[in-house]
């Protein structure tokens, strides 16, 4: 039988977490870097095992100022600390909680990046191996990081975007784009659906 886990972008400062929680099966909370807090990695932990709901990590450049969705000036080295803090501080409220981390999912501009580029792609993959080799890292099918994440045997799951448009190289296309984002909810159950019926993205 053919499933699909619907994942969302949550504790990000919308506030809407009731609202989507309840439709989804497995989401990615905000690591405090490019938004969020303890307060509200809590909350939304607590929504997700109220609903069953799969609970990751959403860690980014730490950047709240531009919402992590600028590529930042900022060594390898220094973006592995932070990443792998965002991480720790995800599993300690998980284990207060008594729940467990289901996967990893980068944001924005290093979620974009990492899937173009080795050496942010590597920083990635290394910082989730070093906590714990056995999360699944979500990543875009066909990218860099996917083949650094299976070379480094780690467990990865493929993700596509319903309401993302895509170039021909399956990146996303950026949001300084007016027509990045999908708005109308038919177009957004065409694009999906043909994703998942047919394996095809319409570019």
């Amino acid at each position: 039988m053919l499933t699909v886990d619907i994942n969302c972008d949550v504790g990000e400062g919308i506030g809407n977490e009731e609202l989507l929680i309840p439709y989804i099966s497995s989401c990615n909370i905000a690591c405090g870097a490019h938004a969020g807090n303890v307060d509200t990695i809590d909350h939304v932990i607590q929504l997700a095992q109220q609903y069953q709901v799969k609970i990751g990590a959403h860690p980014s450049f730490p950047d709240r100022k531009n919402f992590g969705r600028q590529v930042m000036d900022i060594s390898l080295e220094q973006l592995e600390r932070s990443l792998i803090n965002q991480i720790e501080l995800m599993q300690e409220r998980l284990d207060l909680a008594g729940d467990k981390m289901n996967h990893v999912k980068v944001h924005g501009a290093l979620y974009n990046i990492s899937a173009t580029d080795q050496g942010f792609a590597e920083v990635v993959v290394n910082a989730v191996r070093k906590l714990d080799p056995n999360t699944l890292l979500y990543v875009p099918f066909h990218s860099v990081i996917e083949k650094v994440a299976l070379k480094n045997k780690l467990r990865i799951q493929y993700e596509v975007f319903a309401d993302r448009n895509y170039n021909d190289d399956l990146t996303l296309v950026s949001r300084s784009q007016k027509n990045a984002v999908i708005i109308n909810q038919d177009e957004v159950i065409r694009h999906i659906s043909e994703m998942i019926l047919h394996q095809q993205v319409k570019t």
